[in-house]
């Protein structure tokens, strides 16, 4: 938690639905009748308070924004929900291909690791150190690690 104040500023995003219809019509740049008409579309989903007051996040704003951009290139409001699902599916599935890259990303890693200790092992190297008695071998002659003692 900061100490700071929360000034609104646009660098602070709420995550709980705090605007009341008015601000976010501001906010957004419409009209409180057209933030009711998208509702009943089923394009933005405000909560509700007790009293049944809509009650915008910064969510439901980039929302609303969004529906802005889309409706002044000309699309109607079916287009518009069509898009905004893809839009939705596209970013669930980045989301699972960003996962699926990490956990590959982890299991090639530790592959590696146990590749590596794997090797490690069959060459003596690490803790598993394996004494080697040496010899020099002279052409012709018997090793001396070949003789039985």
């Amino acid at each position: 938690m900061s100490d700071q104040p929360d000034n609104g500023g646009p660098e602070r995003k709420r995550p709980t639905a705090v605007y009341v219809i008015s601000v976010a019509a501001e906010l957004s740049g419409m009209h409180p009748q057209t933030l009711r008409i998208y509702e009943r579309r089923g394009l933005v989903m405000p909560a509700r308070t007790q009293g049944g007051n809509r009650r915008y996040s910064d969510a439901d704003i980039e929302v609303l924004r969004r529906i802005s951009e889309l409706t002044n290139e000309g699309m109607n409001l079916e287009g518009i929900r069509r898009v905004m699902r893809l839009e939705a599916e596209n970013a669930r599935l980045r989301a699972e291909l960003e996962q699926a890259r990490s956990i590959a990303v982890h299991a090639i890693e530790d592959a590696e690791r146990n590749q590596r200790g794997a090797r490690a092992a069959q060459h003596g190297s690490g803790s598993e150190l394996v004494p080697l008695k040496q010899a020099v071998a002279v052409f012709g002659k018997r090793a001396s690690i070949f003789r039985r003692d």
